[in-house]
């Protein structure tokens, strides 16, 4: 009687969790499809103007994506050498009492809320950045990837570190044994054998990073523009969401603009894990 009302109990869980996500995802959808009726779909896409204010307004959310996939690959830029790095460190070559130090003082990045490093972009970082490069202001591309960066680096560091744990001692041996030392045998060996489980981090990461909202909302600027350089302003699509969200009016045409801009982010996330998920099965069969 236990074990049956144990696996009801797990399977109606399961079937909330699905229920959940199809009633997001169908929620989403249904206040965001009538900006595509409205506008289309590729001038909403394509469009360089974003002044959703205006008369008559301007829903091109162009401007809305470059900035989130420039901060995202700036993102990935500053935090896949520290995350895997570090994984590598605390995986092959730390001291056992050190790797019990530093693996919980990294994972204890992931904890810290987001408003505190965007505290500390708009305090510390941006002034620096400022004078650094000697522009108007330091709220821009840069400093908002410099930030999700940091925030990134747990979450890579964390499964990476995992993945290249859990590879065998026996492969080590093995490449010992034919005369490698220890960097090739972590570069040409054991990185390799863990690649899947990187992979895995890096696109979670990549995840983490290009859903931030409160980070891009307070260091990057906040200008609906396709920046030239790293050093503009920008105004990723979840910082729009949440800047914009409580001023819209139910029902109008702002209001299913933002929710077209949620539709656009939810179908790439969806595509690159599906991507990724592919290429890893593909890979692990070969």
């Amino acid at each position: 009687m236990k074990e049956k009302l144990f696996k009801y109990v797990t399977t109606l869980a399961a079937l909330c969790s699905i229920i959940f996500l199809f009633g997001i995802i169908f929620s989403i959808f249904k206040e965001g499809y009538p900006i595509f009726r409205e506008v289309g779909l590729f001038k909403f896409l394509g469009g360089k103007s974003w002044h959703p204010t205006h008369y008559p307004p301007d829903f091109g959310i162009l401007s809305l994506i470059v900035g989130s996939i420039v901060v995202t690959i700036g993102a990935l830029i500053v935090s896949i050498p520290l995350g895997v790095g570090s994984a590598i460190y605390i995986a092959e070559l730390a001291h056992p009492r050190i790797k019990e130090i530093l693996k919980p003082l990294v994972e204890l990045l992931a904890g810290v809320p987001s408003v505190i490093y965007g505290l500390f972009g708009m305090a510390f970082l941006s002034p620096f950045i400022r004078e650094l490069f000697d522009i108007p202001t330091g709220l821009n591309a840069l400093t908002a990837s410099i930030i999700l960066g940091i925030m990134v680096v747990p979450i890579i560091s964390s499964i990476s570190e995992d993945a290249i744990t859990s590879v065998p001692k026996d492969i080590r041996e093995a490449s010992y044994a034919l005369g490698a030392n220890k960097w090739e045998t972590i570069i040409r060996v054991v990185l390799p054998s863990a690649k899947s489980g990187v992979i895995a981090g890096v696109v979670l990461g990549f995840g983490r990073a290009i859903g931030e909202t409160m980070v891009v909302l307070m260091v990057s600027g906040g200008a609906a523009i396709i920046p030239k350089t790293i050093l503009e302003p920008v105004r990723p699509m979840t910082s729009a969401i949440a800047a914009e969200m409580g001023e819209t009016i139910m029902g109008s045409s702002h209001l299913h603009a933002l929710f077209g801009i949620a539709i656009v982010l939810f179908i790439i996330t969806l595509v690159l894990n599906m991507t990724t998920e592919l290429v890893i099965k593909k890979r692990m069969t070969k």
